[in-house]
């Protein structure tokens, strides 16, 4: 015991103490080896990661060394990368590939017509809402009026806001407009984004400046839920910031606060909670997650990238609920996405914070520069000021009263999905959907035999894992006549053919998808995503002489 005590105050000593404290430079030499060896057991044993995941890891890597795995390995890659760009191919409908620009310009009617064609490739049928999320709204007289709009100011950007102050104006509006539907102060303030990862990646750069540059923090850290998008992991990645993962309740799917509370460090510079999280549409505890910001003085962001235009309408739906907003004490900052469920063009977000001493350091600005002193406010210096006077449209094309009416069509739709599958016993409901998202599992057999049996019929549904899992993103698409009841139609059908036999194995891509649940070392999971996005930029596998030369 008396050993164990001097381990633990030894790293308190000065060096003058630490030498007055024993005999010989032998005994100090021993007692610095055992110190650094505890430490290290200490970081191998206590990591987010359990221990049997990782000595399963350090296996499958050793093991990739002998010559016949490394060999089967590769082969199975190379096997991906022709399955990936075969099936590319497959969409594509062996259209040809425009790999060199033509000669002389096209004509108006080709361009339109090639366009038009590129289009109308893909097989589901997502104007009837057979796809999960995706498209969150379609109106023919909207789409008329923002074609107009982005054909008006598309030669704009805010870049230059002497020259296109109106592009300016119109951003400044929307997110003044977004602030006050969460209840953001006159101090609160934000910009637009190009979208919900921006939003994010710019949160967690704001707060790791703030953090070094306010707080003298060295190495900042974020803790967020295990849930949370890969956007934190995106910005963790650019940033060169350390993430902790803290898990979820398996029964609520929600963050577990005890365990986040354990993970903040003094070198945590932003905590985050989710409203909703993608995988199972539950809402993080915000309340509690801004208490504990409050109390150890750290930030605060809310994810509302995916449901942020429900959640500010519910109170106008009729629908109660606790406060996800700035309304809390202690939420320092929200993103929410214009282009989900508000209804906007693509390519457009809006990051919030509650004080403009978080935004000022999400601008980058660079007085030195021989160009002249350059700033921008988010990562892109020329923006699309289309996408911003399109995004401004859409949200003054709807109001308040109509997106308080989407809302309550959306989400009595997902009431009505979930009643009816909750009413399935070979299938359960993860957690307690909080807005439109309703994730699937089930006991009985593997939940990727429904998603393959809905894709034969012609819906397109999110795979989840890490327990496995489908869920559904009910969008206004599916609040059309018909589609709700279609949808728990198909997956009673597709039930009762699979329960004639439910430990048959899982086929197909989805049988691919669970195998890489179950390989240890994720960076072989990696390189195959890595193939996967290579496919999507194939331009090879028609006529050579045709897609050379333009479609000459």
């Amino acid at each position: 015991m008396e050993q164990v005590h001097i381990l633990l105050h030894c790293a308190r000593l000065s060096i003058n103490e630490f030498f007055d404290a024993y005999d010989s430079a032998e005994t100090v030499g021993i007692t610095v080896f055992i110190v650094l060896s505890l430490i290290w057991l200490k970081n191998f044993l206590f990591q987010e990661e359990s221990l049997a995941a990782r000595i399963n890891r350090v296996v499958f890597k050793v093991a990739k060394i002998l010559p016949a795995v490394s060999l089967k390995i590769e082969c199975e890659k190379k096997k991906a990368t022709n399955d990936f760009q075969t099936n590319m191919l497959r969409l594509h409908e062996g259209r040809p590939y425009v790999t060199h620009l033509p000669k002389t310009g096209w004509s108006r009617e080709r361009i339109l017509e090639e366009v038009k064609s590129n289009l109308k490739l893909g097989h589901y049928k997502w104007k009837e809402g057979y796809v999960s999320g995706c498209v969150y709204n379609l109106n023919d007289e909207l789409v008329k009026i923002l074609t107009e709009v982005y054909g008006l100011a598309s030669y704009t950007n805010p870049l230059h806001p002497d020259i296109f102050p109106g592009a300016c104006k119109m951003e400044a509006e929307v997110v003044r407009m977004t602030l006050n539907l969460f209840h953001g102060s006159e101090e609160a303030c934000g910009t637009m984004t190009s979208g919900g990862t921006e939003s994010i990646l710019m949160a967690c750069k704001s707060y790791r400046d703030y953090a070094v540059e306010e707080k003298g923090i060295k190495h900042p850290e974020i803790v967020i839920p295990v849930t949370a998008h890969p956007a934190f992991d995106k910005a963790a990645s650019y940033f060169g910031l350390r993430i902790k993962h803290v898990p979820v309740d398996p029964d609520t799917t929600t963050v577990d606060l005890k365990a986040m509370r354990r993970y903040i460090s003094r070198n945590t510079c932003m905590i985050a909670g989710s409203a909703p999280n993608f995988p199972y549409g539950t809402i993080d505890p915000i309340e509690d997650i801004a208490a504990l910001g409050r109390k150890y003085n750290i930030p605060v962001h809310v994810d509302s990238c995916l449901g942020g235009f429900i959640t500010a309408f519910m109170d106008k739906a009729g629908v109660s609920h606790p406060p996800y907003d700035f309304s809390i004490p202690g939420v320092t900052s929200i993103s929410a996405d214009t282009h989900k469920y508000g209804f906007a063009p693509k390519g457009s977000s809006v990051i919030m914070y509650s004080e403009k001493k978080f935004l000022h350091h999400q601008y980058c600005v660079f007085p030195d520069w021989p160009g002249g002193v350059y700033g921008s406010p988010t990562v892109n210096g020329s923006r699309a000021g289309g996408i911003i006077a399109a995004c401004w449209a859409t949200l003054m094309y709807f109001g308040v009263e109509g997106y308080a009416d989407a809302t309550k069509k959306i989400l009595q739709t997902t009431k009505y999905i979930e009643e009816g599958l909750r009413k399935m016993e070979e299938i359960f409901i993860f957690g307690k959907p909080g807005t439109s998202v309703i994730a699937i599992g089930s006991n009985v057999f593997h939940i990727y035999l429904l998603s393959e049996g809905l894709t034969k019929k012609g819906w397109n549904l999110n795979p989840l894992q890490f327990p496995c899992g489908i869920h559904l993103c009910v969008t206004y698409m599916h609040t059309a006549d018909g589609v709700a009841d279609k949808f728990l139609s198909d997956v009673r059908e597709e039930i009762e053919i699979i329960m004639k036999n439910p430990k048959a194995d899982v086929a197909g891509k989805m049988a691919m998808y669970g195998m890489a649940q179950s390989i240890p070392d994720r960076s072989v999971v990696g390189d195959f995503t890595r193939y996967f996005l290579d496919a999507m930029y194939i331009t090879k596998g028609a006529n050579e002489e045709v897609y050379r030369n333009g479609f000459k």
